[in-house]
């Protein structure tokens, strides 16, 4: 099956990756005669269509009118595609052998909404994350919407969906990877007093409901990102987001 890319970054950064199988790539254009453009943003991501001899079409109106109605913001550029190419969890391993590091990975535990899992991705890629772990039921997918939210990001990232989050926990832990699991409980150790260098996964939990109980027993250990201020909570995107760059800075320290 192909779905339709959008977004500069996402198309962009598409293209660069080359994982996927390319069909066409479609340019908003607001001339009479439908030209491509020659400069700007939209002309380099063109440019890039061309040297891999990807067909080009210009047109007004049509289907970016249709994104426009369901709120996506295209930046003028479409790019149809296959299917996201998920990996074994193997895959992720591997990336960090590859690496010659621990390995890093992020772990959603059911995470719902395209925009914080775009945004976890694109901190996850920055970071270095060697791989990321989704249930294949009840949680949000890598969609178009959220390779646009992730920038694009996560056409650079190894992302795998599994059947059992918490028996890839008990796999993740027997190859000597420490787990730990975001919480938001105020008997929880704070972030601080946390040892996050070495092998490994961080947990992020559902918007709201945080982790379920049975993946929460089988964290190694939880964390809790302590809150000075008035509001109790971060947005799971921003929490999450904030423990992986404090396991990067544990790693850069030894």
């Amino acid at each position: 099956m192909s779905e339709l890319l959008y977004g500069r970054h996402a198309v962009q950064e598409c293209l660069r990756a080359g994982r996927r199988r390319f069909y066409r790539l479609w340019v908003e254009s607001r001339r009479e005669d439908a030209a491509l453009p020659n400069e700007g943003p939209v002309a380099a991501i063109v440019a890039m269509a061309e040297q891999q001899r990807l067909p080009v079409r210009a047109l007004r109106g049509g289907l970016f009118d249709r994104l426009r109605s369901e709120q996506s913001n295209a930046q003028g550029v479409a790019l149809e595609v296959d299917d996201y190419p998920y990996v074994a969890p193997d895959v992720c391993l591997a990336n960090a052998q590859r690496a010659g590091e621990p390995p890093l990975f992020l772990i959603l535990d059911h995470l719902q909404d395209p925009q914080n899992l775009g945004t976890l991705i694109r901190t996850a890629e920055a970071v270095g994350v060697h791989g990321v772990f989704i249930p294949e039921r009840r949680a949000a997918r890598i969609t178009p919407a959220v390779s646009n939210a992730s920038a694009g990001a996560v056409e650079h990232l190894a992302v795998a969906q599994v059947v059992n989050l918490n028996r890839l926990i008990e796999e993740l832990k027997e190859r000597n990877i420490w787990v730990a699991g975001l919480d938001s409980e105020p008997s929880t150790p704070p972030l601080g007093s946390a040892r996050l260098d070495g092998g490994l996964a961080v947990v992020v939990g559902s918007e709201g409901e945080g982790l379920s109980r049975l993946t929460r027993e089988r964290c190694d250990f939880l964390v809790r990102l302590p809150m000075l201020g008035q509001i109790g909570s971060l947005n799971a995107a921003v929490a999450g987001s904030i423990l992986l760059y404090a396991a990067r800075q544990a790693r850069q320290r030894d």
